[in-house]
């Protein structure tokens, strides 16, 4: 594939376009193993907590380390795949992936697995590499189609990650050929991008940023830490408000270095810009909305009206169900975003996303006693879900510019799990404190109180970036 960009008369020959559509269906594969492989192995870590004989609380790390080494691989891929070329950060990436996926199903103890699940961390690198290589290969037009599938196969690959390791592992009866399993799609993935993928052209300047990355992962490292464990080891705690405080500390100083470095990390002027500040506050939400508010919505389909006052006592099977519908709404929404924005533009579509969050966030407040209007309202949320996912990212990597792509996205991947992390923890502790007198059970107000609060978050990111666009 040499040529993807128009020609002067604006069209693209029809066997580029063929070529273009190949290529974006292998990165789509890409993502939809990296959804699989990282939502498929929370409902496996009891099976591998009793294969190795540890505790429930050092078990806890094999999903704690991975989240946080892709914390530290996002920023660093990017930077690298904006300056040497997206593909070879992509067969760095994947190859450090299944090394870690073939790790983790030969481990014999719990040391091994967490050197296998840190090197998983570049999954989450992916995804801003194939940005950067897509807005680097293609037209503005395929480039929003492209960035709206890889989204929406992310989030399609975590959902049946969820949903089919289990049965999976049911059938092979052993967790390591389980394991096994998602190291091979691994491996699929170093094929497809040693032979299918072209490379990118266009490189940034400047050398590497090493200080910048050592200060800002060491920074996420101990604050995503410090949230992650707050509800478990008590947020009143000495050590956890000094690891916040050091990390924001750190955090300030990295920024004054960003500032004044000739080749920065991440361009944290361009980020703060009226162009992009908006964006990252929505970006907040979305990590709120996407990562930390599904599982109280779960636990709320999952709890017995006849014990707890409220729910819908649904089984695995109901919850996988009705629980399903909204995430595969959202695939499909954001699969064809890129159509809709030309219809009516990547503003109106990201607006729209925004409406629909809010609408059904407060829908699942007003309908939290009938289980189909619950369910039309998730479905709501769901498609604006889709919007979100597509549209950000897109609007995130166009107001940046053509060399810091890759840098770009990343900035939003982090920031993502930044209001997942954040929020996660506020959504615990507020269903750990609003309980019915004498039992550990949380009262209807929490779950309400959760609802409310994404509401208002999405209703404020909806008003932040329509006044921001007003303006312009």
């Amino acid at each position: 594939m040499s040529v993807t960009k128009p020609t002067p008369d604006g069209v693209v020959p029809k066997e580029c376009r063929t070529r273009v559509h190949a290529v974006v269906g292998l990165l789509v594969f890409m993502e939809l193993t990296s959804g699989f492989i990282q939502g498929g192995t929370t409902p496996l870590i009891p099976a591998m907590r009793d294969a190795l004989g540890v505790s429930t609380g050092d078990a806890q790390w094999i999903t704690t380390l991975q989240f946080l080494a892709s914390a530290v691989s996002v920023p660093v891929f990017g930077r690298l795949g904006d300056r040497f070329g997206h593909r070879r950060m992509l067969r760095v990436a994947v190859l450090c992936i299944t090394v870690g996926c073939v790790i983790v199903a030969l481990a014999p103890n719990l040391e091994l697995l967490l050197l296998g699940r840190v090197l998983l961390g570049p999954l989450a690198a992916l995804l801003p590499l194939e940005v950067g290589l897509c807005r680097d290969r293609l037209t503005t037009a395929d480039n929003r189609k492209a960035v709206g599938m890889l989204a929406a196969s992310l989030a399609l690959g975590s959902m049946l990650g969820s949903f089919l390791s289990s049965p999976l592992h049911h059938f092979l009866g052993d967790i390591h050929f389980t394991l096994w399993a998602f190291a091979v799609l691994a491996a699929l993935c170093a094929v497809v991008t040693l032979f299918g993928v072209p490379e990118s052209r266009e490189r940034a300047s400047g050398p590497m940023d090493c200080a910048g990355a050592g200060m800002l992962s060491i920074s996420l490292v101990l604050f995503l830490t410090a949230f992650s464990r707050g509800n478990d080891r008590g947020w009143h705690q000495p050590s956890t408000m000094g690891t916040i405080l050091v990390a924001l500390a750190l955090f300030a100083g990295w920024v004054r270095w960003e500032l004044r470095h000739p080749a920065p990390l991440v361009d944290v002027r361009a980020v703060a810009g009226r162009r992009v500040a908006p964006h990252v506050l929505t970006t907040f939400m979305l990590g709120v909305i996407m990562l930390a508010a599904p599982v109280v919505s779960i636990t709320y389909l999952a709890a017995a009206p006849h014990e707890d006052g409220y729910g819908f006592g649904l089984s695995a099977l109901g919850i996988g169900i009705w629980g399903g519908i909204p995430h595969l709404l959202a695939f499909l929404v954001a699969s064809r975003s890129g159509a809709l924005a030309e219809r009516i533009g990547m503003r109106r579509l990201l607006l729209t996303g925004l409406v629909l969050l809010t609408a059904g966030h407060a829908g699942l407040i007003a309908a939290h006693s009938s289980l189909y209007l619950f369910a039309l309202a998730y479905s709501v949320a769901g498609a604006g879900m889709g919007l979100a996912i597509s549209g950000l990212p897109t609007v995130i990597v166009e107001a940046s510019p053509t060399d810091r792509s890759a840098s770009a996205v990343a900035v939003y991947s982090n920031i993502k799990v930044i209001g997942g992390t954040i929020s996660g923890a506020v959504f615990t502790s507020l269903l750990e404190t609003l309980v019915t007198r004498g039992t550990d059970t949380p009262t209807l107000d929490a779950y309400l109180l959760v609802w409310g609060l994404c509401t208002a978050g999405a209703a404020a990111a909806l008003l932040v970036t329509l006044t921001t666009w007003s303006r312009e």
